[in-house]
């Protein structure tokens, strides 16, 4: 039975409840009680889309048996570019933010995106360079650029550049401005459900969904079908970028300030989310549900620490052997140690 469960898709939504059902329990105990109240809900689910919304387009990156190390980089880039276009932009009084000036900075910033995901993979098409290397090299370079345009340092734009629906995006409180009043559910929710069915569909039932998932399989393979690798793995990246531009328009309503330096660390619990979603490191395997749930396993984990008062200190070891432990699910379901899944079959 553990057998059959562990190999399904159903593994991370019942590790997601395990740790759910173990820190609800542990603040029933030890805390306020605080953990499963709706308020509180509301902010994990807004945690969760941040790492989530770029983790999309981690998902199709690994399904193709790539990796891309600039994630982090590439999104505080993405919001490096937005917080400087606001800072020197005026937004009119009433102006709700749609107009010709958002609509160039949103422009700018998925351009960034964009740019950066089509450089990582014209690079890794063009020299053959495995991926892990190319985006290693594109992570402090992207660094580099972000810290070049931010001046080396923190860029926090005036208030009143602000538009109003920015600063509501990634509201969770009882007064915040919601798109849906009634259900009081985030915006950036929202905008991670809309991204996660059209990703879905577009993998599922498109010919560029079976391509991705081809290659990830058997590149040669591929070839010998008429896939045209080169291009679908430059698409591919490309197609990543615009996700991490938007994963940065929503770090950058998070905080209200941009720092290129945040996003050293953030690629981790990006893959990470993929990988305990059920997305295999060796290709040919993931889902935007599953990513879904390792995005909310990892934010369940950070704030069941930080309601239960643990130091950062420990959530970043916490959440760091998470990591390895993600590495080693996805070795196990290719069916080793076999000695493993004999010792779980007598259960």
């Amino acid at each position: 039975m553990l057998n059959k469960i562990f190999r399904s898709q159903l593994g991370p939504l019942f590790a997601l409840l395990c740790i759910v059902v173990m820190f609800a329990i542990a603040d029933q105990n030890w805390s306020v009680g605080n953990f499963l109240s709706w308020g509180n809900i509301r902010v994990m689910a807004n945690g969760a889309a941040l790492i989530a919304v770029p983790a999309f387009g981690m998902t199709l990156i690994i399904i193709a048996a790539g990796i891309d190390l600039s994630a982090g980089t590439a999104l505080t880039l993405c919001g490096t570019v937005l917080a400087v276009r606001l800072n020197n932009s005026e937004v009119a009084a009433g102006d709700p933010g749609f107009g010709v000036i958002m609509a160039t900075t949103l422009f700018w910033m998925i351009l960034t995106g964009c740019a950066c995901g089509l450089a990582n993979g014209v690079l890794i098409s063009a020299t053959k360079v495995v991926p892990f290397i190319v985006t290693l090299g594109t992570m402090t370079i992207f660094l580099g650029i972000g810290q070049i345009i931010s001046g080396e340092s923190t860029v926090g734009p005036p208030r009143g550049n602000i538009p109003e629906w920015l600063k509501q995006l990634n509201v969770t409180g009882k007064n915040g401005d919601y798109l849906i009043d009634g259900l009081m559910i985030p915006t950036s929710v929202l905008i991670a459900c809309l991204l996660a069915i059209l990703v879905g569909l577009l993998m599922r039932y498109t010919v560029f969904g079976r391509n991705v998932f081809a290659i990830g399989s058997s590149e040669s393979t591929a070839r010998l079908c008429g896939i045209n690798v080169p291009l679908t793995i430059v698409s591919v990246y490309t197609l990543a970028g615009l996700f991490f531009a938007i994963g940065g328009l929503l770090y950058f309503a998070e905080v209200k300030v941009a720092n290129p330096s945040d996003g050293t660390g953030k690629e981790l619990e990006i893959i990470a989310a993929v990988v305990l979603g059920g997305g295999s490191l060796s290709g040919g395997r993931g889902s935007i549900i599953g990513t879904i749930f390792g995005a909310l396993i990892i934010i369940v984990i950070r704030n069941g620490c930080t309601l239960l008062s643990i130091p950062n200190t420990y959530t970043h070891i916490i959440i760091g052997g998470i990591i390895i432990i993600a590495v080693i699910v996805d070795q196990l379901r290719h069916g080793s140690p076999e000695w493993f899944f004999h010792l779980i079959r007598k259960t």
